[in-house]
């Protein structure tokens, strides 16, 4: 890391960024929280995993319907929907959707990987004739990358991930969009690397500033927890180059997951951190100590959307290099969510639209 330096600008304005992963939840809570991203991102692919899950057209159609009903008057955002792929999927729904605009892709929890994600794929065969038909249409592949079998360490998963289905699924359907999501292994970079155009990859803001350690040492710290978990300093570390690298195969993901304090603290707590708030400060400051300002727009504003086949934003916003307090508390709806970065003073302030 270089850090600041005299050259380190002031203030920085870039095209209108959008939020490629995302989880609003539903109701009280997703009425709190909706403000938060809509006040810095343009649009925002949403996660499916609600309680029960989005998994078909009309679901994501009517819950589109509620998160714009959420969104504060006078502001433009428009979430970008996703369907839940189950062991029964019906692409002919699928294809029907994403063609009429409602769906913008599909996303793969294997079973059990993560919250709410008990009614996932429990094999990618059961789905192969849906990933067929995506490929042939164009619709991406949104893919959370872990095994589930409980004899595999928890911090070994995703590479597991890798080397049993996502490099056969590659191979198999060359043309599939595939977005590999909230990595955290030098692993995946490598994969994405290797990877034809057609693969890229979301990068969280914890994922670039914390490890394991910061969730373990010292004591359990539950609103450092989420899945993937976060792994090794050495993961950490080729996170923080391929996100700065300039490369377009990586834009942001900031896999917002709000969970209310109480669900967090306690004797099992939920994984996901809750970063809306304050997202574009958080991986600002990132790009700044890496020395790779320069980097940042296509990151947060540019990739994204040339990889999903989407117009670019052509409003702009501006973020300034001063102090920014984050609490310790926000308004979760139903109850205070913590979010992350709480009690931290932030470099860099947004200041909205420029």
């Amino acid at each position: 890391m270089t850090g600041p330096s005299a050259n380190t600008p002031t203030s920085i304005t870039i095209r209108r960024p959008d939020d490629w992963h995302l989880h609003f939840r539903d109701g009280e809570t997703m009425q709190a929280v909706v403000r938060h991203t809509a006040r810095q991102f343009a649009r925002a692919i949403v996660m499916p995993n609600l309680t029960p899950p989005v998994t078909t057209t009309a679901l994501a159609g009517a819950y589109r319907d509620r998160i714009m009903a959420a969104v504060p008057e006078g502001i433009a955002f428009t979430p970008l929907m996703t369907a839940y792929l189950t062991d029964t999927s019906d692409a002919d729904d699928l294809a029907q959707g994403h063609r009429d605009g409602v769906l913008t892709a599909a996303k793969l929890y294997p079973a059990g990987a993560t919250t709410n994600s008990d009614s996932g794929v429990t094999d990618i065969a059961h789905i192969m004739p849906v990933l067929e038909r995506m490929a042939e249409i164009g619709m991406p592949l949104c893919v959370h990358g872990e095994v589930t079998e409980s004899h595999i360490d928890i911090f070994d998963r995703e590479a597991e991930f890798i080397e049993r289905i996502l490099e056969p699924l590659v191979a198999r359907l060359p043309d599939l969009k595939v977005i590999f999501e909230h990595i955290t292994t030098a692993q995946a970079v490598d994969f994405v690397d290797r990877a034809g155009a057609n693969i890229a990859a979301t990068i969280t803001p914890q994922h670039l500033h914390i490890n394991r350690n910061d969730m373990l040492v010292g004591g359990m710290r539950p609103h450092n927890y989420c899945l993937p978990v976060a792994k090794r300093e050495e993961h950490r570390l080729v996170l923080r180059k391929a996100a700065t690298s300039g490369s377009a195969k990586y834009f942001l993901g900031t896999d917002s997951a709000p969970h209310h304090r109480h669900d967090k603290e306690s004797a099992c707590g939920c994984a996901g951190i809750f970063n809306a708030p304050f997202a574009l400060e958080s991986y600002l400051a990132v790009f700044e100590e890496e020395g790779a300002i320069e980097h940042f727009e296509s990151f947060a504003s540019n990739n994204g959307p040339r990889f999903y086949g989407l117009p670019m934003n052509e409003d702009r916003v501006t973020l300034e290099r001063a102090p920014v307090e984050v609490p310790a508390e926000i308004d979760g709806g139903v109850a205070e969510i913590v979010p992350f970065h709480a009690g931290q003073t932030l470099s860099w302030r947004f200041c909205g639209s420029a």
